[in-house]
């Protein structure tokens, strides 16, 4: 039994315009652009960026050949940034400009001595991880995707402004922006959590000058949502933005979550009660790298689960398959997604790790929170992880389709909650479809027990003892 009580938990997540994230999305473009040519190249590809420049550095290996600075252009002008001017009073800087910035390379290839023990001379299945580390995985049964509402909620937040802004409606967004989430929860004595208050929002978001800006000049067609040649139109004072942006951002992300009781979460939510702070800071003009400097794998909580569970610390973009930094979380992910959506326990944290060059992990722990079904054991649920999983990472390679260039996509509003689909034959988020375990909502731990011993061979052929 776990202690019944309310508590508060916070969560926090930025726009693609965020110079972090923008960092991501390049390194994730460089990734993409060598998988398409070749799915089997090895890339650490960091990106760092501040006021008019971007830089892109790392070790790659592959058959592909690059062209680093049209990569580069290409990614800030989809994200929006479309003007610099050097001086923080400008009303007309976006924060960097994707015609003009300075394009920085520093790569070469990869280690020898790494490519040595980690995969030359391998067969798929038996490449070895590309690094030591600790990995984790989280899911819990209070929202339909098996996401913590204070993060899934962060996060939608940020989609939709940029959704809005990209759609012209409201046109005077700009591309960064922050948002963080505070949600009262009750804890159930079956360990389970139930979020019962939407309790603050904050939301930062860089805007054009208020009753000043002109549309046809914010949105003159320089980035990729096209230019405007309506009537002339004036962006409104500051009061009537925040007004818009809880109308436009708030209320409709609420209404776009569902909560395990089938309900939206804005069932949860009263505008009275609830503490919104809507820019806050008063105006949010100058932004981007011009006012924050930007480096990938700095927002590790955000790319994962808004800081339950736990994190092993490793980032995400940037790299391949290989690396388990990010192959082994997303099967973390996979495992406790499947375990929860099966309904053998109603939150799980999985933890993997690995040895460089070593093919199988080298632990694996499942933490269910006293949440699991009668009948079954946070060990039984651990076992039926390994009968029904395989975590080496070819074998996650392979179940996971993880050598088509589909990283970019994953780069910002978070790698783990989001909807699985298929385009041109890829399958984007393929480790939030869950193998069905729906068999052992019916066996007891002896029965998983049983199962375990008559596969012994072939699990201990994946899996260590």
């Amino acid at each position: 039994m776990t202690e019944e009580r309310t508590f508060l938990f916070s969560s926090e997540s930025v726009n693609e315009g965020h110079p972090d994230k923008l960092s991501d999305q390049v390194s994730d473009a460089v990734l993409d652009a060598c998988l398409k040519e070749d799915p089997m190249s090895k890339v650490a590809c960091e990106t760092a960026t501040k006021d008019n420049m971007v830089m892109v550095f790392g070790e790659i290996s592959t058959a592909a050949t690059l062209d680093y600075e049209s990569i580069v252009r290409e990614q800030v002008r989809e994200i929006g940034f479309d003007s610099f001017v050097d001086d923080l009073g400008s009303v007309d800087s976006k924060g960097l400009s994707c015609d003009t910035c300075e394009v920085l390379v520093r790569i070469n290839k990869q280690s020898p001595d790494i490519a040595g023990g980690v995969h030359v001379g391998k067969s798929d299945l038996d490449v070895g991880a590309g690094d030591q580390g600790i990995m984790f995985g989280y899911a819990s049964d209070e929202t339909e995707s098996c996401m913590p509402l204070t993060h899934l909620l962060a996060t939608k937040l940020g989609k939709q402004l940029t959704n809005v802004r990209k759609s012209g409606d409201p046109w005077w967004l700009r591309p960064d922006g922050k948002t963080q989430v505070t949600i009262e929860y009750k804890q159930h004595a079956d360990g389970s959590v139930e979020p019962t208050k939407i309790h603050t929002v904050v939301i930062s978001t860089q805007h054009a000058e208020p009753s000043n800006a002109k549309r046809t000049e914010e949105q003159s067609g320089k980035d990729n949502r096209g230019a405007y040649t309506g009537e002339e139109q004036i962006a409104p004072s500051m009061k009537e933005m925040n007004d818009l942006i809880h109308d436009h951002v708030v209320v409709k992300t609420l209404e776009s979550i569902t909560l395990k009781n089938t309900e939206s979460a804005l069932s949860i939510y009263d505008k009275e009660t609830c503490n919104l702070h809507i820019n806050p800071s008063g105006k949010f003009i100058i932004g981007g790298p011009q006012g924050d400097a930007g480096l990938t794998g700095r927002k590790i909580i955000i790319d994962t689960h808004g800081g339950w569970g736990a994190h092993g610390g490793g980032a995400f973009s940037g790299k391949d398959p290989t690396k388990v930094d990010r192959s082994a979380a997303y099967a973390c992910r996979w495992m406790a997604k499947s375990v929860v959506k099966a309904g053998l326990c109603k939150r799980a944290c999985v933890q993997l790790s690995y040895a460089i060059g070593v093919a199988k992990p080298l632990s694996l722990f499942v933490e269910t929170y006293g949440s699991e079904k009668e009948g079954l054991t946070a060990q039984a649920i651990t076992d039926i992880v390994k009968l029904n999983f395989d975590c080496r990472p070819g074998a996650l390679a392979r179940d996971l389709a993880l050598r088509e260039p589909k990283y970019n996509k994953t780069a910002a509003y978070c790698h783990f909650g989001r909807e699985p689909f298929v385009q041109d034959g890829m399958r984007f988020f393929s480790w939030e479809e869950v193998v069905d375990l729906s068999k052992y909502t019916t066996m007891t731990a002896e029965g998983v027990a049983s199962e375990m011993e008559a596969n012994k061979t072939e699990v201990l052929g994946k899996w260590v003892d």
